[in-house]
């Protein structure tokens, strides 16, 4: 069983606040997790109550009768795919608010309940969202990252680069492989692409039906699939209505659903105006590696031969490893994406609460030369002292300086 490094943000959030929501995608480890609190707590006088909304039986009784099936269960309690019964939310803030405990509802969803309308509002000031993705690299090599807070420390650290040995065959079968534990338990190929094609069917198939009346299963598949291609993308509407034969009404509806469902996400586009970030185009990746790889059918041999989607999808892997680390990291960032006027580009900005900034470029590349910083640089010469630092990651072995603030660092150093 990987440890999972979220677990301690997790009781952390128990310990002081009444209802805690651990959302992300199936097969993500999110019941493992929350099962293995239970038993934790099973000894203890506030033991810890486990039901699953995937018993017909439980399920039943919380639409029913959501006041009722909350009376009748022993707090603290786990309800796991809460999202099964969005009903329930509602008489959870009723419960809380004539007892207002620390760690009363840990709630699990499998679809981002918050996208449902009045469930934010019900819950708010009373709830803490935290989201399980897929195992990081660390994670899978049993190690605990955080490379965004060396991002941002004094003094960047040029040996010691973690896993710099990580090879380009290694980092290809990595990113071929993904996060899921279920993949990483298969060893054989066919098996893995079986399970890929099995979730993608029955996560849209039943977890689309929870939260939205869509007829069309075949069509939301069909765009799946073309978003696999488009991972690590500036996200255009209107060419993806055309490519994949939706109206862009129709689109509308389903990029939210499979945004809410945990498989693919947007990094927004970063500008030092506030005011101008929601207008810019965001960045489509998919959240996970692996799976982005099977709906592109690729593995690592067509990795190998494909330099161009191999280098779109490394983005979308460091942008994901970024993106997991961000849920625990000491220090706290907001994601984004970088591209000026004149058109320099920075694959991920990462912006801290004081406003300071450091910013990742990815290259599928062994060296790193003056061109591959410009982006990076054009970022530091606007941000004057608010740009903490930039790196260039890339197949290399060392950690070489390439300018004020600039570093080409091993991709090794991000995922060890």
């Amino acid at each position: 069983m990987n440890k999972r490094t979220i677990y301690t943000q997790l009781m952390e959030a128990l310990s002081d606040t009444p209802v805690v929501f651990l959302r992300g995608a199936r097969q993500t480890g999110k019941t493992t997790l929350v099962k293995q609190l239970a038993e934790k707590s099973s000894s203890a006088k506030n033991a810890r109550q486990y039901i699953s909304l995937d018993s017909a039986t439980a399920l039943a009784g919380a639409l029913d009768d959501p006041t009722g099936f909350l009376q009748g269960i022993k707090k603290p309690v786990i309800i796991d795919e809460a999202q099964r019964a969005s009903a329930l939310m509602l008489a959870i803030k009723e419960d809380v608010d004539r007892e207002r405990h620390a760690g009363r509802y840990l709630l699990t969803g499998s679809a981002n309940i918050l996208t449902l309308p009045g469930i934010a509002d019900s819950l708010a000031g009373r709830m803490e969202v935290l989201t399980l993705y897929p195992l990081s690299q660390g994670e899978i090599a049993g190690t605990q990252e955080d490379f965004i807070q060396t991002l941002f420390q004094e003094n960047f650290p040029t040996t010691g680069a973690g896993k710099a040995s990580l090879s380009k065959e290694a980092l290809l079968e990595a990113m071929a492989l993904g996060g899921y534990p279920e993949v990483l338990s298969r060893n054989n190929p066919k098996r893995r692409a079986a399970w890929f094609d099995s979730y993608v069917t029955t996560l849209v198939e039943r977890d689309i039906r929870d939260i939205a009346n869509i007829q069309d299963i075949s069509g939301l598949i069909r765009l799946l699939r073309l978003l696999g291609a488009r991972s690590g993308t500036l996200h255009n509407q209107a060419d993806l209505s055309r490519s994949v034969g939706m109206p862009a009404s129709t689109l509308s509806r389903y990029i939210p659903l499979l945004e809410a469902l945990f498989l693919i996400w947007f990094l927004p586009a970063w500008s030092s105006n506030l005011s101008k970030r929601l207008v810019k185009s965001p960045k489509l990746h998919v959240i996970d590696s692996g799976l982005a790889c099977h709906l592109c059918g690729a593995d690592a041999e067509r990795l190998a031969d494909d330099s161009i989607m191999a280098g779109r999808l490394l983005e979308s892997f460091v942008a994901g490893e970024l993106l997991r680390q961000s849920s625990w990291t000491e220090h706290p960032v907001t994601l984004y994406h970088y591209r000026s006027q004149s058109g320099e580009e920075v694959d991920v900005v990462l912006e801290d609460r004081a406003g300071r900034v450091a910013a990742v470029e990815v290259k599928l590349s062994a060296s790193v030369s003056s061109h591959d910083i410009k982006g990076l640089a054009s970022l530091r010469d606007a941000l004057g002292d608010h740009f903490v630092r930039g790196v260039v990651v890339y197949t290399g072995q060392e950690v070489v300086p390439m300018g004020d603030r600039i570093f080409a660092v091993p991709v090794g150093m991000i995922v060890g």
